[in-house]
This record gives structure tokens, C-alpha cells and sequence, in this order.
């Protein structure tokens, strides 16, 4: 116990504090959701927070230092995560039109999430030990092969959102990993030819209406536009104060569909106002911070690489969740992190910031790679 104790010291509190304080919001609005018969969820988070912290706790006592030798366990387990994502079109269960859960009865995994960890650890181990030849393209087409098959998976489930979000991790790493300017500019081709790709060959009819939908919901109030027109007129009502701990009329008469997992972010800024939600974005802002402080300050590459790619993850998803939720980016379906029900994401979450945590203990350790 004692030594569990002084191990607990040596955490970043001020970032363990703004995830405690962002999950214990996330949990509250949770709570409010009850009035609207959706009290299982609160109950089911709340287990899920509680398994995620010991899990937390367990890889903060992983040296990180592993993940930089262990090249062959990182690689087995980036193609377990493949077989996961492959299997989910054999069972084709469909949770919310999309083919991306794993269902045990009494809970669901969803394998994109353990997906977005183990990437951003095997392409933070491939591009720390190739930053002195970075410079070589086969490198970027290397990496973007590891990145290309879970997404093109994750695309077909449809999930849009997640494998922008996988997208977005492999762009971060790469971009602060040394790459030269012209293969940057080859990356913006690339990227830009993807996303034609996908969007005359991987969307849905449905997600392309709701692509293009977004910038006039009103022009199908009943169909493509309803969610994004009830999700702003959550966020709008509840002007500076909010309007109170379960008064959140969208959410609790059942006009927000998915308010407790892609709606999070309007049945919060419906009950608690501006004064809330700015208090909420505050507390991301200070996780990103300090999880990209205790990479800048570390001396190793990987450590910088991965917190890169670990804020990039939690910064898209953020992004996304919120832009939609305000009305200002289309309906990805993808959740707040720390916030939105869902143990999947809460877990492999808390299991990334035990990885932060770990090498916070070891940030001032010279590491030759």
C-alpha cells in the first residue's frame, strides 16, 4: 500500500484532476439524463469509470520503455486489432446503423477504440527509431499503409468520425516527426485524393446528405437536418447559466436523440449553460496541455511522438463531438472524451493516460533510442 501511495505521488495531479473533473461532468449530466429513462447508463458508466482507473493505474506501473523494444508484440497486437475489425462484418451487429460493436449482453465493445491506441503506439515506435532517416518517402508509405487498412475498415462499418480520427493521429505523428516539406506537400495530395475517394466511393447516401446537410438543417427539418436542429436548440436554450440540473427539456422529452453518448456536449450546455461548457472545453484544453508538456519535456522520441498522436486523438474527437453538437460540423456520431457514455472509449482513454503517466514518472531519464 505504501508503495501504491508514493507511486500515485509522482502523477501529474493537475492532469489527473481536469480528467477526473471532466469524467465526474460527464457523469452528472449522466445522472440528469435519468428523468429521461435512460438511468441504466449512468449506473453502467459508472462501472466503466471504475474499471478504467484501475486500468489507469496498471499501465502507469508499465515502464513505457517496453513499447520501444518490443517491436513484434506492438505489431501482433496492431493485427489483433485488425481481426477485431474484420470479425465485426461477420457478426454484423448493428448498434445505431454502424457495424462497430462487439455485443456481451450486459455491455458492447467497440474495437475502433483499442484501434486508435494501439496506432498511436506502433507509429510512435516506427518513427522513433527511423528519425535520423525520415527523410526516405518509403517511410510515409509505410506508415500510411498502417493507417489505411483499420480506416478503410472502420469506414465500411460506416464510421466516419473514428477514421477521421485515425487519419488525424498518423498526420500528427508524421508532421512532427521530421518529415521534409515536399513530402508534407505529397501528404496534403494524398489526403486530398482520399477524401474524394471516400466520398464518391465510402460514404453512405445517408452520410453524404448529412455532409452537406449541416450547412442548411433547415432544408429537411424532419429528416437529415432534425438532429443538428434539435442539438442547437439545446446548446442555444441554455444562453449563460443553463437552465439546471434536469430541466434540459430537449434531452429529457426526447426531442436530442443520443444524448448520453453523441449528444453529450448539448444536454450539458442545455442544463449548464455557457458558464459550464466553457468550464468543460477549459478542462480539455488543460489535458492536452499537460499530456503534450510532459512529452515536450521527455527524452526520448517516442515519448514526444506519442503524446503527439494521443492528443491529436482526444483533440479530433473533441473537435468533432463539439462542431456537431454547436451545429458548425456534420453528424459524425462520435463521442466527447472522458464525457460520453461509453466504455470502450473510457477505458482505452484512462489506459493512454496511464501511459502518460508513466513516462511523466521518467520525462527526466536520458534514453538513447
Amino acid at each position: 500500500m505504501h508503495s501504491l501511495v508514493e507511486h500515485l505521488k509522482k502523477f501529474d495531479w493537475l492532469l489527473m484532476g481536469a480528467v477526473l473533473l471532466l469524467m465526474g461532468l460527464g457523469l452528472i449530466s449522466l445522472f440528469s439524463l435519468a428523468g429521461a429513462g435512460i438511468s441504466p447508463f449512468f449506473h453502467r458508466q459508472l462501472i466503466w469509470a471504475s474499471i478504467g482507473l484501475l486500468m489507469l493505474v496498471g499501465a502507469s506501473f508499465i515502464d513505457f520503455r517496453i513499447f520501444r523494444t518490443q517491436s513484434m508484440g506492438i505489431f501482433i497486437f496492431y493485427l489483433l486489432t485488425i481481426l477485431l475489425l474484420c470479425v465485426l462484418f461477420v457478426v454484423r451487429l448493428k448498434v445505431r446503423g454502424v457495424e462497430s460493436w462487439f455485443n456481451f449482453g450486459f455491455f458492447s465493445i467497440q474495437p475502433v477504440e483499442l484501434t486508435k491506441l494501439t496506432l498511436i503506439i506502433l507509429l510512435a515506435k516506427f518513427f522513433s527509431k527511423r528519425h535520423i532517416e525520415i527523410y526516405r518517402i518509403e517511410h510515409l508509405v509505410v506508415s500510411g499503409i498502417y493507417v489505411a487498412i483499420p480506416t478503410l475498415l472502420v469506414l465500411a462499418q460506416p464510421d466516419l468520425g473514428s477514421s477521421l480520427v485515425l487519419i488525424a493521429i498518423w498526420i500528427s505523428v508524421v508532421l512532427f516527426s521530421g518529415m521534409k516539406l515536399r513530402h508534407f506537400l505529397l501528404l496534403l495530395v494524398l489526403f486530398s485524393a482520399c477524401l474524394y475517394g471516400v466520398w464518391h466511393a465510402g460514404l453512405k447516401p445517408y452520410q453524404k446528405v448529412r455532409i452537406t446537410t449541416f450547412l442548411d438543417p433547415y432544408t429537411d427539418p424532419k429528416g437529415a437536418g432534425y438532429q443538428t436542429i434539435q442539438s442547437m436548440i439545446a446548446v442555444g436554450s441554455g444562453q449563460v447559466w443553463g437552465k439546471g440540473l434536469g430541466y434540459g427539456s430537449q434531452s429529457h422529452l426526447n426531442f436530442l436523440p443520443e444524448a448520453e453518448a453523441d449528444f453529450i456536449f448539448a444536454a450539458f450546455a442545455e442544463e449548464w449553460g455557457f458558464v459550464g461548457t466553457a468550464a468543460m472545453i477549459v478542462l480539455l484544453s488543460i489535458i492536452f496541455w499537460r499530456i503534450l508538456s510532459i512529452g515536450s519535456r521527455s527524452a526520448d522520441n517516442f515519448s514526444r511522438l506519442y503524446t503527439l498522436g494521443f492528443v491529436a486523438s482526444l483533440f479530433t474527437q473533441s473537435f468533432i463531438h463539439i462542431g456537431a453538437n454547436m451545429g458548425v460540423l456534420p453528424i459524425t456520431g462520435i463521442t466527447l472524451p472522458f464525457a460520453s457514455y461509453g466504455g470502450s472509449s473510457l477505458v482505452t482513454a484512462l489506459i493512454g493516460i496511464g501511459i502518460v503517466q508513466n513516462i511523466n514518472m521518467n520525462a527526466r531519464r536520458v534514453i538513447t533510442d
